[in-house]
């Protein structure tokens, strides 16, 4: 998303653009595939920020060669799940959000709406942080100073930390934190202001879904590159970057291309960027010690399901469904017994039941998607894990992991099959194809280090990292995407245009326009 972003603002203000994509398929994380007369998103569940007017609704609409249409998912986005509790489902704007909490929670009023006010807070400040990403050094630092305070008491602080200076409550302190998944920060890890921008963007603005599937991304989007005299290639591997003395001018393909350009834009990644792309004498050692000094997020298993039925009357709905079993939310699936390191989970006979997971049916959320006669519908439970515990297969190419990679994967599918059968015991009955993604997957499709496919973990540290600004101190070689901005579509988007404004001032011109 980012990659196409910053490809079509440029395009849109007279460069000319090529836009390269390792995978057959462009669109990277809002791509879709198909098996058996299902088809699924792989990296869109909802979005927040595109209600007509919203500023990212409109920047995409400048985007796309022809606008992409949204529906909205309707006032109740998310249910949760937290241990033998009832379920909670979430619903906008923020006054409902709140009487939903105070309904549950009646003793916590005062708790909650200090909540609802940190939420606020919390996302005014990320987006006092976004221009610094596009703006020259010493004006960036400026600005964050002048803003230092709102960053101290909102970004450097985890959401952990604010949660409990607001409440005591553990169920109501989970419900805050429950939404993590969103941007992949853990409670006790994630700066607040991230989680907040995250979760109140769905307060604010609601839920949405495009019409026609992910796809449409990169079907709107594309043409207004193409059109503009640049071009898209698929099937291509960026291999390294070419330099003129300590200058970026062009990219070196794995088939040996030399392509030459005024500028280059990463959108692979800030960490994959550095350890990929750029030579060891490359200099600028304190920049690449600092993104280096960064974690990676949080790795996913995902289950994609296909059901042939009507699903809705089963107990399928357009909201997405947030699963605790034990009712702790700060947690990733533990895959082997206590004290075991992860990375022998393969030598254990049986999985124990992920901690977190969450569930979503993405073809009832398209109001053009067609079921059939066979009422065939499709669903994605996902599990957020720990990289350790597929890393043993890490250097093992594809096809060759062995018989224990195989049984790894079949009793991860058992397991979660197993899980999702005892939530919802109706529409387990009508699955008739599944098919399970590892975080292995993940770095074969997106090349992301340790299958994080949110990117850089949104700690305090990254959220105020300094060299995490689009233009990097390598002259000709820009960033864009999720790392630049937050994690997530939107986030990418935005990502890609502060990227793209970096290059070109008349990009900046039109956003403020």
């Amino acid at each position: 998303m980012g990659g196409m972003a910053a490809g079509a603002a440029l395009s849109r203000v007279g460069n000319k653009v090529l836009l390269l994509e390792q995978h057959q398929t462009l669109g990277g994380l809002t791509h879709s595939f198909s098996r058996d007369g299902f088809t699924w998103d792989v990296g869109i569940h909802y979005l927040s920020g595109l209600a007509p007017g919203d500023t990212g609704r409109e920047l995409l609409d400048w985007l796309s060669e022809t606008p992409i249409e949204f529906v909205s998912l309707g006032s109740i986005y998310d249910t949760l799940h937290i241990g033998s509790a009832k379920p909670l489902s979430l619903s906008r704007p923020y006054e409902a959000h709140e009487r939903d909490l105070k309904d549950r929670f009646p003793d916590q009023t005062e708790a909650i709406e200090a909540w609802t006010h940190a939420l606020r807070e919390g996302r005014d400040t990320m987006y006092k942080i976004f221009p610094t990403r596009a703006m020259p050094e010493f004006a960036g630092d400026m600005l964050d100073w002048w803003n230092r305070h709102d960053i101290a008491k909102w970004c450097a602080r985890t959401t952990k930390e604010v949660i409990d200076e607001i409440t005591d409550h553990p169920e109501l302190a989970a419900v805050m934190a429950a939404q993590w998944g969103d941007h992949g920060g853990r409670p006790r890890k994630a700066s607040f202001a991230m989680h907040a921008l995250i979760s109140a963007s769905y307060l604010n603005s609601g839920s949405w879904y495009p019409v026609g599937g992910s796809v449409a991304f990169a079907e709107h989007i594309i043409p207004t590159i193409t059109q503009n005299g640049g071009e898209a290639r698929t099937g291509v591997r960026v291999g390294g970057l070419l330099f003129e003395d300590d200058t970026v001018v062009g990219v070196r393909t794995d088939d040996g291309t030399e392509i030459r350009a005024n500028a280059v834009i990463s959108d692979i990644g800030a960490r994959e960027t550095i350890d990929t792309l750029l030579p060891e004498a490359c200099g600028h050692q304190d920049w690449i010690a600092e993104i280096r000094a960064l974690s990676s997020s949080i790795a996913h298993f995902t289950l994609f399901l296909g059901f042939e039925g009507d699903i809705e009357a089963a107990g399928a709905t357009k909201a997405n469904h947030w699963l605790f079993p034990t009712g702790e939310v700060d947690v990733l699936w533990t895959t082997a017994p206590d004290g075991a390191p992860p990375c022998l989970v393969a030598t254990f006979g049986s999985l124990k039941d992920p901690k977190v997971a969450t569930m979503t049916f993405g073809s009832l959320k398209d109001p053009t998607y067609d079921p059939g006669s066979r009422q065939k519908h499709t669903g994605q439970f996902l599990v957020w894990a720990d990289w350790a515990s597929v890393a043993q297969w890490a250097d093992q190419p594809i096809g060759a992991r062995g018989d224990d990679y195989a049984d790894f994967k079949r009793r991860v599918e058992e397991t979660l099959t197993g899980q999702f059968e005892r939530y919802f015991p109706d529409l387990a009955k009508m699955v008739v194809y599944r098919e399970l993604a590892t975080p292995l997957s993940t770095v074969t499709y997106t090349g992301h280090r340790k299958g994080a496919f949110y990117g850089l973990d949104v700690t305090p540290e990254r959220v105020m990292c300094d060299a995490l600004r689009a233009k990097t101190p390598i002259p000709g070689l820009f960033l864009a995407g999720q790392d630049v901005a937050s994690p997530g579509v939107p986030g990418a988007l935005m990502g890609g245009l502060l990227g793209a404004a970096s290059i070109d001032p008349k990009v900046i011109s039109h956003i403020r326009e």
